[in-house]
């Protein structure tokens, strides 16, 4: 086994030194020599940063060297294989950047509706942690300044507005339901002592209660784009001295969202519920709302 291990990394020095030495003669213009060097670096023994770094130069010797057919191959290999990649700024020459920017607007469509197709497939079987994942890539993908009007135009723009909404679906679905009560342990004594109630907790449906008065209740802004407003909804229960002593989302908005809000409903105050002059725990939902700026 150490004899495999040893050879294994040695192998993997050589392929690295080949792709250094290869960057090196395409910095100085030997293109030809360069691709040759590329190619003969095996696939398999490549983890994929090292993968990355050899099909991105391949391209960039063959769009040299003039073979812009192959050189688009290359590029839809690399991007189908990851639609996020983006090349560094400073290694490409604005021909060379124009050439990756064509691919991605020519390809992408057919990922994007792929991808959300998968997505789509996993939500319907109930498979809400894949789902959202899926959809975020999604999302994320769509982000690319550089195809900005793509994405801003039918049916793309619609796709982009299903995808936020199923995420946020699968993500409020995958989440667990809370773990049920355990029964109290039975009194080993043949009196059992007398059981103490927790205090009720009042809603809007109880008679005779009446309800807290908001003293603060502010809501984080929400940062990012948007393309229309956004319903949500969180559930606190308010105790007798009128502060927040649990929160939970009933409604997502976001996901990153609302972390930020059940920590400002942390913070919130009120004047206490009352039933005959004397303060009560309520459960109380409050309507998120966020709109575009």
């Amino acid at each position: 086994m150490i004899a495999v291990l040893a050879l294994a990394l040695t192998f993997a020095a050589a392929d690295q030194e080949s792709i250094n030495a290869a960057r090196d003669l395409y910095a100085s213009a030997a293109y030809e020599d360069a691709l040759a060097m590329l190619n003969r670096v095996p696939d398999a023994s490549r983890p994929p940063d090292e993968a990355r770094a050899v099909s991105q130069y391949r391209a960039f010797c063959l769009l040299a060297l003039g073979r812009n057919a192959e050189a688009e191959r290359a590029i839809e290999t690399m991007i189908t294989r990851d639609p996020t990649y983006q090349p560094p700024a400073g290694d490409m020459s604005p021909r060379v950047r124009s050439a990756f920017v064509e691919v991605r607007r020519r390809i992408m469509p057919g990922i994007i509706q792929q991808t959300y197709a998968q997505a789509k497939s996993a939500y319907d079987r109930k498979e809400f942690e894949i789902a959202a994942a899926g959809f975020g890539h999604v999302l994320e993908v769509m982000s690319d300044p550089e195809l900005a009007a793509l994405f801003g135009q039918p049916p793309l723009a619609d796709l982009r507005t299903l995808a936020g909404g199923f995420r946020d679906l699968s993500v409020s679905a995958a989440t667990p339901p809370p773990l049920p009560v355990a029964p109290p342990a039975p009194a080993a004594a043949p009196v059992a002592p007398a059981v103490v109630q927790p205090p009720r907790i009042y809603n809007s449906t109880d008679a005779g209660v009446t309800p807290p008065q908001v003293i603060r209740q502010e809501l984080p802004g929400y940062v990012g784009p948007m393309l229309m407003a956004k319903q949500g909804a969180i559930e606190v229960t308010i105790d007798e001295t009128g502060s927040v002593v649990l929160a939970r989302v009933r409604q997502s908005v976001a996901v990153q969202y609302d972390a930020q809000a059940l920590k400002a409903a942390q913070n919130w105050k009120y004047i206490p519920a009352t039933v005959d002059g004397k303060p009560v725990k309520f459960r109380k939902l409050v309507q998120v709302t966020v709109k575009p700026k």
